[in-house]
C-alpha cells in the first residue's frame, strides 16, 4: 500500500484517507446486505499535505498524522483510485475529529 502514496502526495491542507471497512455481519451473526450497511464515517489517514498558508504567510501544519483514525463528514471528499483501492481526499478543516486510544 505504501507504494501508491509515493505516486500521490496531497497538497496544502489536504488529507488522504482510506475508509474503514463496513460491518457486514451483526454481533448476532446476521449478514447485512450492502444497501443497508450505511456509509462508514471512520477512516485511517494515509497521507497529509504540508499545511495551509496562514494570513501571516506561515505554513499552518495539518492537524492529523498518518496512521491516525479520524471521523469524516457524511458528505464531501474527492474519491481517488490508487492501485485499485478507493481513497478519499478531504481538507483538514473538513475532518470532524480523531479517535484517541
Amino acid at each position: 500500500a505504501g507504494k501508491a502514496f509515493r505516486k500521490f502526495l496531497p497538497l496544502f491542507d489536504r488529507v488522504l484517507v482510506e475508509r474503514c471497512a463496513a460491518e457486514t455481519v451483526t454481533k448476532g451473526g446476521i449478514m447485512i446486505p450492502e444497501k443497508s450497511q450505511g456509509k462508514v464515517l471512520q477512516a485511517t489517514v494515509v497521507a497529509v499535505g504540508s499545511g495551509a498558508r496562514g494570513k501571516n504567510g506561515e505554513i499552518q501544519p495539518v492537524s492529523v498524522k498518518v496512521g491516525e483514525k479520524v471521523l469524516l463528514p457524511e458528505y464531501g471528499g474527492t474519491k481517488i483510485v490508487l492501485e485499485d483501492k478507493d481513497y478519499y481526499l478531504f481538507r483538514d478543516g473538513d475532518i470532524l475529529g480523531k479517535y484517541v486510544d
